[in-house]
């Protein structure tokens, strides 16, 4: 029976016995008949449109009457019920709306004919499109399936659906790797070729969802398609428009396509039915109705009839029985009954009967639109949008010993129920997931259920963290990965695709959604390590003072006046100045503080290099120049030294005033040495002058270390310069290091540095040619004699006796 499309023979005869039921009913439209005429659309909009074009003639006429006032027109039908498809309901339905006729549909979901101003006159009792997408995004949503394929057969259902669900997703969660359009004309030579590149695309995609919006016959060629080509097991979720089709599931090997998932209206199953279908086919296997029938047929006009189907006259209930189990009969009985219904209200009827005689096509709309209706218990209303949603029921197609069930999973009314339990998904892993339970199987179990395994994945990408960008990946610009926001950068939104930069002044840690302002970080007074270099400073400066001290004590001993006599002290108060200058490094930097560090610290150091140049000079005449010691020596004398200390200082604060008039140092906030504070240092303007102020105190130390490092005396006396030559070897020494360190560290350790440079230098000075004297001063008394130290003061030259 290939001529015989069984699922619009049952909704005809669900019209019919809804009609009969009404006919028989006292209460409904007593005394009122209701007739039909019942047209087969062979989906074809030709087919459709030339009884709709019979509908609207004049009552008892052929011909359609052109008016100014349809008011009083009376069309051929008070209403019409169907068609069944969208696309054949958009060109009916502008007709039928012109003559405000009725008109209700038991299957075009289309979300256009929502449309109440393009049609006025069009309802339907099935749930629009857009209802059915929502319900297919919350799936999606659900199992987190992000990356999916959507196909729709080329006609208005599937192009209106797919377009429906495109635009509902958006920009949402839901990323489509591929979209195409199957053809609906299989007989199109290009058909064929059209579904292998379909497929060839899903393949290309590695999606392992696939959305399919299509009448049967469509979605048929595409799942045998895929069977053919080998495509892998997906997740197919379809809709009511295939998915409960005997002929799709009859196809060769469905079961390897994978897991079938969809959704179909509820609809409550309508009483009666099943057994008034068994009677009627009963009936027409009787000769009686089979002549019956032929002379009716032969009595109707030969315009009003197709082709006699010559195969239809020997259906019997077993060829339709597996397609009425499950086929829906309530919307077209509803359709009938709404009809019903809205004419019982217009016609005032009563129990006892209808007291109008006749009623306008028109006058029924006021009624369909506002007044709800009660069929078999259940309460019925047409919304805004001329439709009843009655929501949906997601069903799962199971597979039991090669025989197939729809089997209830799940529902959807507004929100999304699901038994996760009872969905066994199909692919070629090797495990099994029910009700969120992962069972791996043992080898030997492997053979048995080896079809039902973990739920399935199709990601493309993931629902991005908070303080996480999306980097697109491909070609896709909705398929990305997830990456943290680095260090001192935030997310501003989740759908980011870029990083902002924090302020200068703000930092932020590794994936952030804010920036926080940055804490101030310098060298502070309650620290641990400051404690330590107070606690090294004040030792340092005990040092200095008892070594004062003890030369007060034995100024007028050889050993003193030898070392320079009260240029000694003057040496050592600098060298106590120099030592407590570094407390200037400690707190909070400000550009004065910067300014006095430098000028304090090279002005000290040069008052103490100063003595250390007279004796340096003085050891140098005696030694090296003993010719011209006689005229030389009386300007490095103690009497006269203190000019040469006074014309070094005078040149080094000539430095320092270069150095304050071309740029002193200035604080200096440096965001990118610390991840979380910023940290205050102190910055050199001029380098120049900086070069000039501390090369100055360098050039003194290295004459003191040439007129010195050559020196030599006999072991019976005091080697004066030895004492010198250390004290400058150990001050160049610590500034190396000091330099080197100084250029690389970008902490809060740099006034660390430079506290420990300046105690490192004073200690070496105080260490290597003040506490040698002080050993004699203490513990070798004896050889504090003026002969131990002669040649320093009074010894003559070799030659040059004095």
């Amino acid at each position: 029976m290939t001529r015989l499309f069984v699922d619009g023979l049952i909704w005809a005869l669900g019209m019919k016995f809804a009609i009969d039921e009404i006919n028989n009913s006292t209460s409904l439209l007593p005394g009122v008949q209701l007739g039909y005429d019942i047209y087969d659309t062979c989906f074809e909009p030709l087919a459709a449109l030339q009884p709709s074009l019979l509908f609207v003639t004049q009552n008892g006429t052929t011909g359609i009457d052109i008016e100014c006032n349809y008011t009083d027109y009376q069309p051929r039908v008070t209403a019409v019920i169907g068609p069944h498809k969208s696309d054949l309901c958009l060109l009916t339905a502008k007709l039928f709306s012109f003559f405000l006729i009725p008109q209700v549909s038991y299957g075009a979901s289309s979300e256009k004919l929502s449309n109440k101003e393009l049609y006025p006159s069009f309802y339907r009792t099935v749930p629009s499109d857009k209802n059915l997408v929502e319900a297919v995004v919350l799936l999606l949503n659900e199992y987190g399936w992000n990356w999916i394929a959507t196909i729709g057969s080329d006609d208005e259902y599937g192009q209106g659906a797919q377009e429906l669900f495109l635009s509902t997703i958006g920009n949402g969660s839901i990323c489509i790797a591929y979209e195409g359009l199957i053809p609906s004309d299989l007989t199109d030579p290009k058909a064929e070729k059209q579904l292998e590149e379909t497929i060839q695309y899903i393949n290309r995609t590695n999606v392992n969802i696939i959305v399919l919006f299509a009448f049967q016959q469509p979605a048929q060629a595409l799942l045998e398609q895929s069977i053919k080509m080998g495509l892998s097991k997906k997740v197919w979720i379809g809709t009511e428009a295939w998915l409960l089709s005997d002929i799709a599931a009859s196809i060769p090997n469905i079961q390897s396509i994978g897991t079938v998932l969809g959704f179909i209206m509820k609809a409550n199953p309508v009483p009666g039915f099943q057994k008034y279908i068994a009677n009627l086919l009963s009936s027409v296997q009787q000769d009686e109705f089979c002549q019956k029938s032929r002379e009716f047929y032969s009595h109707m006009s030969s315009d009003m009839l197709g082709t006699q189907c010559k195969q239809c006259d020997h259906i019997s209930l077993h060829d339709i029985s597996s397609i009425l189990s499950h086929t829906q009969i309530q919307p077209v009985y509803i359709a009938a009954y709404s009809v019903a219904h809205a004419l019982h209200r217009a016609l005032g009827c009563t129990h006892q009967g209808c007291p109008k005689a006749s009623i306008r096509s028109w006058q029924l709309l006021h009624f369909m639109d506002t007044v709800p209706f009660t069929v078999n218990g259940q309460s019925f209303r047409f919304d805004d949008s001329h439709g009843t949603n009655t929501g949906y029921k997601l069903i799962f197609w199971q597979w039991e010993n090669g025989s197939l069930t729809h089997l209830p999973v799940g529902d959807y009314q507004e929100s999304l129920y699901l038994n996760k339990s009872l969905i066994q998904f199909h692919t070629t892993d090797q495990k099994v997931k029910r009700g969120g339970n992962l069972i791996l199987l043992m080898s030997a179990q492997l053979r048995l259920l080896s079809l039902f395994v973990q739920e399935p994945t199709s990601e493309c990408f993931r629902e991005c963290e908070p303080g996480q960008i999306r980097q697109i990946k491909g070609f896709h610009l909705c398929c990305y990965d997830c990456t943290d926001c680095p260090e001192n950068t935030f997310c501003s939104s989740k759908d980011s695709s870029t990083c902002t930069p924090c302020l200068e002044h703000q930092w932020s840690p590794a994936r952030s959604t804010q920036c926080y302002d940055r804490s101030e970080r310098y060298l502070r007074w309650n620290e641990p390590l400051t404690a330590g270099l107070l606690i090294s400073m004040s030792i340092i400066i005990s040092l200095v003072c008892l070594t004062a001290v003890l030369f007060v004590k034995n100024l007028n001993t050889p050993l003193v006046q030898a070392s320079g006599g009260n240029l000694n002290l003057f040496a050592l108060f600098a060298l106590t100045l120099m030592c407590l200058s570094s407390c200037l490094f400690i707190g909070k930097p400000t550009n004065n503080l910067c300014m006095m560090q430098q000028v304090v610290y090279a002005l000290c150091l040069n008052a103490c290099f100063s003595t250390f140049l007279t004796k340096s000079l003085e050891i140098a005449l005696l030694t090296e120049f003993p010719r011209c010691a006689h005229t030389a020596l009386p300007w490095v004398t103690p009497n006269r030294a203190w000019l040469i200390v006074a014309l070094c200082l005078l040149t080094e604060c000539l430095c320092c005033f270069c150095y304050l008039h071309l740029g002193p140092d200035y604080v200096l906030p440096d965001y990118s040495s610390l991840p979380t504070e910023v940290l205050l240092i102190c910055s050199t303007a001029s380098w120049l002058a900086f070069a000039l102020m501390h090369g100055y105190n360098a050039c003194l130390a290295f004459i003191c270390f040439l007129c010195t490092f050559m020196v030599h005396t006999s072991g019976k006396k005091y080697n004066m310069a030895r004492g010198i030559t250390f004290t400058i070897l150990i001050y160049f020494i610590i500034w190396i290091f000091f330099v080197a360190i100084f250029a690389t560290l970008r902490t809060v350790l740099r006034s660390v540095v430079q506290i420990s440079t300046i105690l490192m230098v004073s200690l070496g000075i105080v260490g290597t040619y003040y506490l040698p004297k002080c050993y004699i001063l203490l513990l070798k008394p004896d050889l504090n004699r003026e002969d131990y130290f002669q040649y320093t003061t009074k010894e003559e030259p070799e030659g040059d006796p004095q």
